[in-house]
């Protein structure tokens, strides 16, 4: 309780006062004198002061809340501990504001697609920070990312008479390339490990040992006679595709072989994007390049089916994969488990370089990014 004392006048408290004057008002004795700018002042003071009790006066403390520096230090520490929360999830936030990956990402996320691939590039394309692939972005830190997706990446070429055949039959024979392409390595069905009943229709059945290998290779495939060399197969038991897209590069063209033939040759490199079949979040990139070279022959010439595709040349190499599987799949090496795996004997090989030719060397090489 709050005192305000006068040491000039008598031993008296103002609340004291004030009531005797009350009384003296109403005609009551006893009173005590006071001079009367001692009585006003007095009642001044106290209408003065209505309305603007302190706490105690007359009723309970009120409580409010405290905005010192004790609150302060209390909020920060909540936000710090809320920090270290998520620094403890997402660590990446604070690297990538460190070393500038976060903005490094976000310009390839927004850098336009490329325009179709004329032909065989003069090099490799440029190097990017290293980065994993995650399950919402799986090609991530890739070239591919501004690659064209799955069958749009199949571009075709203005079509013009070539070795005797007409520019509409030129077209067509493009086509069925583009279809032979799609079906062996981008047709969900023959990706989860199935029969690639629809790239072998678009194959010549007089072919000489065409259609025997193709059979062999997919019945009782070995490590060096195997499917893969013609098709893009995973064991469904094992993987399964990330997102639904695959990334697809290339180019093609039409060129005169022998008469009545014409050729269509086609350079494609493929990026597929899997994870394990039983769940978790580990996402690897196989990337699989196919150097095909198709025949379309004249039937007064060649004994051929009108309308089929003869397979004169194929090369192929993947990436990423364990080496030498004998199962007719291929097996992609995730980072974890690559140290129990074989070692790599082969040429270290940059897969995205699309400038060279496939190398014919035999063994496992290492690919230098995925």
């Amino acid at each position: 309780m709050a005192n305000d004392r006068d040491n000039s006048g008598p031993g008296i408290s103002d609340e004291e006062w004030a009531r005797f004057q009350e009384q003296a008002a109403a005609g009551a004795g006893g009173a005590p004198q006071e001079p009367s700018a001692r009585a006003r002042m007095v009642t001044e003071r106290l209408h003065a002061t209505q309305g603007q009790e302190p706490p105690g006066w007359r009723t309970a403390p009120t409580a409010r809340p405290r905005r010192g520096p004790g609150r302060l230090k209390a909020v920060l520490a909540v936000a710090a501990i809320a920090g270290l929360a998520l620094i403890a999830v997402r660590p990446e936030l604070v690297i990538d504001r460190i070393t500038g990956e976060g903005e490094a990402r976000q310009e390839a996320r927004s850098a336009a697609p490329l325009p179709a691939e004329p032909g065989r590039p003069a090099g490799p394309p440029p190097s990017l920070a290293p980065d994993r692939p995650t399950l919402a972005e799986p090609f991530r830190g890739s070239p591919a990312l501004q690659w064209a997706d799955n069958a749009a990446g199949i571009e075709l070429p203005a079509a013009a008479p070539v070795a005797g055949m007409s520019a509409e039959q030129v077209g067509d024979a493009l086509q069925k390339a583009r279809q032979y392409l799609v079906a062996a390595n981008l047709d969900p069905a023959t990706l989860r490990g199935e029969r690639p009943a629809a790239a072998i229709a678009l194959l010549d059945p007089r072919q000489p040992d065409l259609m025997k290998d193709v059979d062999r290779h997919l019945s009782t495939p070995t490590a060096q006679d195997t499917p893969v060399t013609f098709f893009t197969r995973f064991d469904p038991a094992r993987v399964r595709p990330v997102g639904g897209i695959v990334k697809v590069r290339g180019s093609m063209r039409a060129e005169p072989g022998e008469a009545g033939e014409l050729l269509v040759v086609a350079d494609y490199t493929f990026v597929h994007p899997v994870t394990r079949a039983q769940g978790g979040s580990d996402v690897q990139r196989t990337i699989v390049r196919r150097q095909v070279t198709l025949a379309v022959l004249d039937p007064a010439r060649w004994d051929t089916t009108p309308g089929r595709l003869q397979l004169r040349a194929h090369h192929s190499e993947w990436s990423n994969v364990e080496c030498e599987t004998a199962d007719g799949f291929l097996h992609p090496q995730f980072p974890a488990d690559a140290a129990a795996g074989p070692q790599q004997t082969g040429p270290a090989v940059d897969p995205y370089d699309r400038s060279r030719d496939i190398s014919g060397a035999k063994g496992c090489g290492t690919a230098t990014r995925s």
